[in-house]
């Protein structure tokens, strides 16, 4: 199986995933939300849950006048974790959520457009400062909020290029994104879209019972695919 530096060998099958999977699904128009903050408050929120999970807290945050620094930070955390319910981990979310608020009033004011003034490196170490958000949370608010030509990685994207053999199975968070990052343009707009639609492949096909022949990705590098999944190891 390739080891993760041998990307290098081939990395226009980056490219080859990306058109082949914005051909089949389309603009996705990730990340859906009203604003940067409220992408903030999603990328919490959808940490070990679904999407759909998601949408309802946040119509709740919405309907209590809720998607606001100030009023996050006012509300009492055991009435914020009621009301965000629908997202699961619900209490540890309303904790990590008055964190990550605290830190926005204290950091920045509240202020979307200071925060997106801050060197990517600066920020992101900052919000991994942030109890409860992690690289892929902290990648998230960097692209879709503050707009920063940031790949997110999850464990999809690890998924993928396990299975066509692109990288090893010891291949961490890091390396992963850096394989995207030094290989593609460094734009907003592409790994917004690439990331989504990693997502949707997995979601449809790429799962752990994973469903090859109906996968829009099925002819590449098909002579590798079969030993990798036989190997019940690779997945995630």
């Amino acid at each position: 199986m390739r080891k993760s530096g041998n990307i290098e060998n081939r990395p226009e099958d980056l490219l080859k995933i990306y058109v082949i999977l914005n051909e089949y699904f389309g603009d996705l128009r990730w990340w859906p939300a009203d604003g940067p903050f409220e992408v903030m408050v999603g990328a919490i929120l959808t940490q070990n849950t679904a999407w759909a999970n998601v949408e309802k807290a946040i119509k709740a945050l919405r309907g209590n006048r809720l998607l606001t620094p100030a009023a996050l930070f006012h509300i009492p955390e055991g009435e914020l974790a009621g009301i965000i319910r629908p997202s699961g981990y619900y209490h540890l979310k309303a904790g990590r959520l008055k964190s990550f608020v605290r830190f926005f009033l204290e950091e920045y004011s509240g202020s979307e457009a200071a925060m997106k003034v801050e060197p990517i490196s600066i920020l992101r170490d900052k919000l991994l400062g942030v109890r409860g958000v992690g690289p892929e949370t902290a990648d998230s608010i960097l692209l879709y909020a503050c707009q920063k030509p940031v790949f997110v990685c999850d464990a999809y994207t690890k998924r993928i290029l396990l299975r066509h053999g692109m990288i090893g199975e010891d291949a961490g968070y890091a390396e992963i994104q850096a394989l995207f990052m030094n290989h593609l343009p460094p734009d907003t707009s592409l790994f917004g879209q690439y990331h989504a639609l990693i997502v949707n492949t997995g979601k449809m096909f790429c799962r752990k019972e994973p469903r090859c022949g109906a996968c829009p990705l099925a002819g590449l590098q098909a002579a590798s695919r079969p030993s990798l999944l036989r190997r019940k190891a690779v997945h995630p």
